[in-house]
């Protein structure tokens, strides 16, 4: 029985730490799908004013002219990625993209429309950093919040009312036995005061 009490104790104990757990990741889960709501209102104000941009540079210099000079601009590889750790969950962190623009085209043959269509699109990709950053958070988060969930539901519905009903069990019969062994005892002095009462004397 008294490791039968142990187990429970650990298991009220891993419930209780599970509990805290599960609560600290749907409170920063939430925080998450706030801020990637806003993130992605954000962003659709950004393509629209980039798309608008792109058509204002292809008015000015034409389809061809814009294509040749973005197939110019290099791919951006300047993403750094950190992981930190939340309640033993690794949460990605996506290091901010400079939205300002870096010349990497020539200023002969293009305009002022041309920029600023490249000044949209760098503050796209800098909001689409922190998107990636904050859906793959969410997603991690979710999972793991799941998980969390289905082991807090196992010890509250049936691990820890296993324990309790074994040492009820356990008990019960513990005092079913010292019950007989009263009774046994009683019987017993009881039998033993009789037969010396009965005794004659001459």
């Amino acid at each position: 029985m008294a490791k039968t009490a142990t187990a429970l104790r650990l298991a009220v104990k891993g419930h209780d730490l599970l509990e805290q757990k599960r609560q600290v990741l749907m409170m920063e889960l939430v925080d998450l799908i706030k801020e990637g709501r806003k993130v992605q209102e954000d962003l659709h104000l950004v393509f629209a004013n980039a798309y608008s941009a792109l058509q204002m540079a292809n008015l000015s210099l034409g389809i061809d002219t814009v294509e040749e000079i973005a197939a110019s601009v290099p791919e951006e590889s300047g993403f750094t990625i950190r992981l930190r750790s939340l309640m033993g969950v690794e949460i990605p962190e996506v290091d901010p993209v400079d939205p300002d623009p870096v010349p990497c085209y020539s200023f002969r043959g293009t305009s002022g429309a041309m920029d600023n269509a490249y000044v949209r699109a760098r503050e796209v990709l800098a909001l689409l950093g922190r998107l990636a950053e904050v859906e793959n958070s969410v997603y991690r988060l979710a999972v793991q919040v799941r998980k969390t969930s289905r082991r807090v539901n196992a010890l509250e519905k049936i691990v820890i009312p296993s324990y309790r009903k074994t040492i009820s069990t356990i008990a019960a019969v513990l005092e079913e036995s010292d019950r007989e062994d009263f009774v046994r005892m009683k019987t017993a002095k009881k039998y033993t005061s009789g037969g010396k009462g009965d005794q004659s004397w001459n």
